[in-house]
């Protein structure tokens, strides 16, 4: 591998069964992450938030990544909100339904305050908690992780608003076909909140850095970071904003269209590849190996 992409040896196989029929596709389930984006210092421009996923993991084990996961069901409950209406959102998002769009919007800062301990969140439409740390808090925290607690609850037991104003639409991916777990996953943009630090609080991950994009691609093409394809891909898209306030800008104009792979079948080898991505294509020989592994 002369770069850090991510690839799992048991795709080969699971694409051909997918071709041949003997695999279904798997509806994917709706998620959200968040490039959290902080001035970085030399003016050498924004900083991001990654995550490195531990090394134990079965899906992407060691690849560095965004705080984000899935759609709770329960983000689509009545919340206090600020920014933008949940039509003005559906409508951005490429989704119809208002309600889906807020769950969308709630996943991607819910997950921020569950890996990250940041909070888009303040006592009014202007506002921002400036400090999450404490026992209170670290107590909530852990209860929406184990999904004790809805967010909505939350947010109304400490009358606090959700700041949509404060996230930009950056991307969308979904998870290829043939994988067994598969997301549909809206990427967003935002900026640390003043007064907020962030911290490691996900168990899924061994490490955290703040790290400019150009600086994290070029590990990446160095073969010294792995990441998976939309992570670099969006990495590589933040490079021309010099400030986290010129990424939210740019976010009003970026593309949402969904990106999927493509695989197919060419004598001895599967070709992958993501449209618009070109740098992600593989060539891979076919092997017999059984379908398998695990996938997030």
């Amino acid at each position: 591998m002369s770069n850090g992409q991510w690839y799992p040896p048991e795709w080969p196989a699971r694409i051909r069964a997918l071709a041949d029929g003997t695999l279904a596709a798997v509806t994917p389930k709706r998620a959200a992450t968040v490039l959290l984006l902080r001035d970085g210092t030399g003016g050498g421009g924004p900083e991001v938030h990654m995550l490195r996923r531990r090394a134990s993991m079965a899906f992407a084990g060691g690849a560095y990544a965004y705080p984000g996961g899935g759609v709770d069901p329960r983000d689509e409950h009545p919340v206090r909100w600020a920014g933008p209406s949940r039509e003005a959102w559906a409508d951005r998002l490429g989704v119809a339904d208002p309600a889906v769009a807020q769950a969308i919007v709630c996943a991607a800062v819910r997950e921020t305050y569950e890996e990250a301990g940041v909070l888009l969140a303040g006592p009014t439409a202007g506002s921002v908690v400036a400090d999450t740390t404490g026992d209170d808090w670290e107590a909530d925290r852990a209860a929406l992780v184990a999904r004790e607690l809805a967010f909505a609850d939350f947010l109304d037991r400490r009358g606090l608003v959700l700041r949509s104003d404060l996230l930009g639409a950056w991307a969308r991916w979904i998870t290829p076909e043939f994988e067994p777990r598969r997301y549909d996953t809206w990427f967003f943009v935002a900026a640390l909140p003043q007064g907020q630090q962030t911290y490691n609080a996900s168990t899924e991950a061994d490490r955290t850095v703040w790290i400019r994009p150009a600086d994290a691609a070029a590990g990446y093409d160095r073969g010294e970071l792995l990441m998976m394809p939309p992570t670099i891909a969006t990495l590589r898209s933040l490079e021309p904003y010099g400030t986290p306030v010129a990424a939210l800008d740019a976010a009003r104009h970026q593309d949402l269209a969904p990106v999927l792979a493509q695989a197919r079948l060419e004598g001895d080898e599967v070709v992958l590849s993501w449209p618009g991505h070109d740098e992600f294509t593989k060539h891979v020989p076919t092997t017999d190996a059984p379908i398998g592994g695990s996938s997030a």
